[in-house]
């Protein structure tokens, strides 16, 4: 995982649909109101009911003066590569060096060759979009001395004439999820372009790896491949997407797709107005001051990409003591990362003895740590102050209610919105529907943390069990909360049962997270969220 540096763009990945043509162009010239800085629109010739897209961006980019255009992705097999290099670069003069090509291999092959197209094999695809692109930049080369060739079994150039020169160097983005299309994109593509509705958790940081590595073979600066994605609510498999949260929890998660896979592009998929102001409006600019902060703190666009993450800047946090040790000295003292104390002040009757609770022996001084493995225990801390806060803000609608100023109904409605509520907290202290529901800060190749944890260090396993049980007490006191606000609605008179809801769950969360931290932020740091992820 990797922040390669690059500037941030974000953009809309818009479909064309040929029912509705002027609100498609009306889309992309919001785009371009708002501040937005791509506006891309799919591509599939064989489909009825879509535009075409390139009278589509031809048309937009008569109508608009600043955004970039990009096709997402082109379809090459019924877009002759030589032809396309004329249209784009022409393109590109007209609209003031404005273009970027999104290309891809091809997919729905049926559809393909009923429009009069070859039907491709997989790997007859990629090396038919391998040579699509050597035409492409060899007539785009006009420095070059002679005619066009490219002798290739798919296509070919026969002393054709260069040109013309486009404005600017346009961009070739990748539509690319397998290994040889990825490798593909190393070698030869100025960028990534995949979309999260076609990929799993952990697919991000697979691709980055193959293409850093064919970029590497060939030797290229894997820094030379732009990072981008076309994003939304939900992966493939299921899992909420970066874009499932509120627009603060948008721009965490946006921020830390920058910091750890490099994704400097982010393409909103969809064709809500409404929508697209809000991204342009509240999530960019969170996400654009998370990374500038992350980077500063880091020493800049070229530190080492663990550090960046490690110093994000998402959250904080400083004590002079951690659990009674020192901050200065210690397994945490060495690691860098201090987790939260509990100052042992308590609101109401407790509701677990935590004499009782049991620890793992501290690391010895021979481990050492790496700065991935220092970004790793810290991110613990991160997604607990994102639970503080929403605490704090809980205990604050609560006060609101007492004062008059906030209905309990009003109350509730906050309440399920948090993440505190939608967080399951029977599964466990870090399984991956806690890392989903809470921040989503983390991409996980197994369904739960806890048995990497166990298996890696045996002695994790009594607090484990016990940060399991301690769960259940938090899953319970938050819906007391919920009980204590419905009868707050049927006894307005009544709120000392509300209070001590609120002052219970206040002092279970607070303990538990304290508790957790110092028990797992280090073995966080020492084995990973995941095998094989240090």
């Amino acid at each position: 995982m990797s922040d390669y540096g690059h500037e941030l763009e974000f953009g809309t990945f818009v479909t064309p649909a040929a029912e509705a043509p002027e609100g498609v162009v009306r889309l992309a010239e919001l785009a371009e109101e708002v501040g937005l800085e791509v506006v891309s629109f799919q591509d599939h010739p064989y489909q009825s009911r879509f535009l075409d897209t390139w009278t589509l961006l031809s048309y937009v980019a008569a109508r608009t003066n600043r955004v970039k255009l990009a096709p997402n992705v082109l379809n090459l097999p019924l877009r002759p590569p030589a032809v396309m290099a004329r249209a784009a670069a022409s393109l590109d003069l007209l609209s003031g060096g404005r273009v970027e090509l999104g290309l891809g291999a091809g997919a729905f092959w049926d559809a393909i060759e009923a429009m009069g197209g070859e039907r491709l094999t997989p790997g007859a695809s990629v090396d038919a979009l391998a040579e699509a692109i050597e035409v492409m930049r060899a007539l785009w080369d006009t420095g070059a001395r002679g005619g066009a060739r490219v002798e290739g079994e798919h296509h070919r150039l026969r002393g054709a004439h260069r040109g013309p020169t486009p404005a600017h160097r346009i961009g070739l983005w990748i539509g690319a999820y397998k290994p040889r299309m990825l490798a593909l994109t190393g070698r030869l593509g100025d960028g990534w372009l995949p979309s999260v509705p076609y990929m799993e958790r952990g697919g991000l940081a697979r691709g980055n790896g193959v293409i850093d590595a064919a970029a590497e073979a060939a030797a290229r600066d894997p820094r030379e491949v732009r990072r981008l994605l076309n994003v939304s609510g939900a992966y493939s498999d299921g899992a909420p997407g970066p874009l499932s949260g509120s627009p603060a929890q948008q721009a965490e998660e946006l921020a830390r797709l920058a910091l750890e896979d490099g994704i400097s592009g982010f393409f909103l998929t969809g064709d809500d107005p409404a929508a697209v102001q809000r991204f342009a409006a509240e999530v960019a600019p969170a996400t654009r001051e998370l990374v500038a902060a992350a980077r500063e703190r880091a020493g800049g666009e070229d530190a080492d990409p663990a550090a960046v993450a490690l110093q994000s800047g998402l959250a904080s946090v400083a004590a002079d003591e951690v659990g009674g040790e020192p901050a200065a000295g210690g397994e945490y003292g060495r690691l860098g990362v201090a987790p939260t104390p509990d100052d042992g002040s308590r609101l109401a009757a407790p509701r677990w003895d935590e004499s009782t609770r049991p620890h793992r022996n501290p690391s010895g001084p021979e481990v050492e740590y790496s700065n991935r493995g220092r970004a790793a225990g810290q991110h613990l801390v991160d997604v607990h102050d994102h639970l503080r806060q929403e605490l704090a803000e809980l205990r604050d609608v609560v006060a609101q209610v007492r004062d008059g100023a906030l209905s309990a109904g009003d109350a509730r409605s906050a309440l399920s919105e948090m993440a505190l509520r939608q967080n399951d907290w029977t599964l466990g202290a870090f399984c991956s529907r806690y890392c989903r529901a809470v921040a989503q800060h983390h991409t996980l190749e197994d369904d739960s943390i806890f048995p990497h944890l166990q298996r890696a260090d045996p002695q994790l396993v009594p607090v484990i069990d016990r940060l399991a049980e301690e769960h259940l007490v938090i899953h319970d006191a938050i819906e007391e909360v919920d009980r204590a606000l419905v009868h707050h609605l049927e006894h307005p008179e009544d709120f000392d049962r509300l209070q001590i809801a609120i002052d219970v769950l206040t002092d279970t969360l607070l303990s538990h997270l304290s508790y957790e931290e110092h028990e797992l932020v280090e073995p966080l740091a020492r084995v990973g969220f995941y095998p094989g992820q240090l």
